[in-house]
């Protein structure tokens, strides 16, 4: 993890410049638009590049000026569009890369030596690469559009791949679970309860803010921000937690404790926009002891030791005693929202259970361990093998999906490709006259002579 975390340090170092932009001596490499790009640019992104351990088809300064030149082609777009996006979505990812950083470095004061600049200004730098990422992929969206597939469509695709472009399926598993949470004691409610009713009579008293209290004792990741979540609807959140919610009228109230299935919650209200809300909150965890989690243990021991003497299916188990509300209702089928199918690759499975899985055979199930959910919620659960797919190249019968969203990329990419050649032909771009002789992936840029 450390290791994993000082290469991406070398990275950013290199994106943020540090002190040996200091020796840099800048001038204007390209202007695409009103935009110009320095050769300090040019010089950190070649570094992130190679800190990142990514490969250069050509001239490095040739590649990335280009690459610098083609993001400029779509925040000029963005600007057109006037494209708005989500800051709150990209403050979360500011404060999620900056702890990324911290833990890499040890505290706030070693990161702002080791990137000499303040902590503000390197979450400034942050803030806009994000954002401009973020402009860019809704560019994109735009360009692409909804792209029509049918089994017709990515079978004349497969059709026409030479064997050696054929994309090779990694081994890739079907997996079932069934959870139980520890029971919470009495005594840990109550602590909680009771922590969060003086947390209400200090914000009551005038003795402090609700946002500073959620800034210190808040178990949520909105801590940061005060407490503070975004304009959400009653579906987006936990149904008792929205019950509670939508009922405040009154931003300088405190609302009563409220459980969900995160925990114990005190809501206060910020704003009411038609049928959503934004509200801040502070959420307290409670902890659960070894002897609830060792009582667990035991009882999903004793389920798997009865489904193994076949008294009922792991499906009519799942069905009945899991607390996976996501699961439950497909016997205990884990699914995979990134290839919208049940199939995982190892890799991709919950840490804990990829552990359990290795090694097992197809129907073999689990004795019962510990993993971690929504975070670091302790619940106890058993897995069972369902099946297992070795590694393959592709075919339309086990891989249509996978196929399938390759073609999608495919035809996402030649969209945004062609679109690119035709913005270079009406966007004003002037190259530094060292480019001229570079080997453009776009060679269609309009080249334009000062003297004229």
């Amino acid at each position: 993890m450390k290791k994993r975390i000082l290469v991406y340090l070398m990275a950013a170092s290199a994106l943020f410049g540090l002190k040996a932009q200091d020796n840099i001596i800048d001038r204007v490499e390209w202007v695409v638009g009103d935009k110009a790009i320095l050769r300090s640019e040019i010089e950190e992104n070649v570094k992130h590049w190679i800190a990142n351990g990514q490969k250069f088809e050509g001239d490095p300064y040739c590649v990335v000026g280009e690459e610098l030149a083609v993001q400029q082609l779509f925040l000029h777009q963005a600007a057109l569009d006037s494209v708005e996006v989500n800051e709150s979505f990209v403050m979360q990812r500011v404060d999620g890369q900056v702890d990324y950083y911290l833990q890499g470095i040890g505290s706030k004061e070693k990161m702002e030596e080791y990137f000499d600049m303040k902590s503000s200004q390197i979450r400034e730098k942050l803030f806009d690469m994000y954002r401009n990422e973020s402009m860019i992929e809704t560019v994109k969206r735009s360009i692409v559009g909804e792209i029509k597939v049918s089994p017709a469509l990515v079978r004349r695709y497969y059709n026409t791949l030479p064997q050696d472009s054929i994309p090779f399926v990694q081994s890739q598993v079907e997996v079932q679970i069934i959870t139980m949470e520890p029971e919470i004691e009495v005594e840990e409610e109550e602590r909680i309860k009771k922590e969060l009713r003086e947390y209400t009579d200090r914000i009551n008293s005038g003795e402090t803010s609700f946002s500073t209290l959620a800034l210190f004792y808040s178990d949520c990741p909105s801590a940061r921000r005060g407490g503070e979540l975004d304009f959400m609807s009653r579906a987006e959140l936990d149904p008792e937690f929205a019950n509670v919610a939508f009922n405040l009228t009154d931003p300088n109230k405190v609302s009563k404790i409220v459980k969900s299935e995160y925990g114990y919650h005190i809501i206060q209200l910020i704003e009411k926009r038609g049928d959503r809300v934004k509200v801040r909150h502070i959420l307290k965890k409670p902890s659960v002891s070894n002897e609830g989690i060792k009582k667990m243990m035991l009882r999903l021991d004793t389920i798997a030791g009865e489904i193994r003497d076949n008294q009922f299916t792991f499906e009519e188990a799942a069905e009945v005693v899991s607390h996976d509300k996501e699961t439950r209702n497909n016997y205990g089928l884990m699914y995979n929202k990134g290839t919208a199918s049940s199939r995982f690759e190892m890799q991709h499975l919950p840490v804990d259970v990829a552990r359990v899985i290795d090694g097992m055979k197809v129907g073999e199930i689990s004795s019962p361990f510990t993993m971690r959910k929504d975070g670091d919620k302790v619940v106890c659960a058993i897995v069972k093998l369902k099946s297992r797919i070795e590694g393959h190249k592709a075919n339309l019968r086990d891989d249509y999906e996978t196929l399938k969203e390759v073609y999608l990329s495919k035809a996402s990419e030649e969209k945004v490709q062609e679109w690119i050649k035709q913005k270079q032909k009406t966007t004003f771009v002037k190259i530094n006259t060292d480019s001229h002789n570079c080997e453009f992936k776009y060679p269609g840029w309009v080249f334009y002579d000062d003297n004229k």
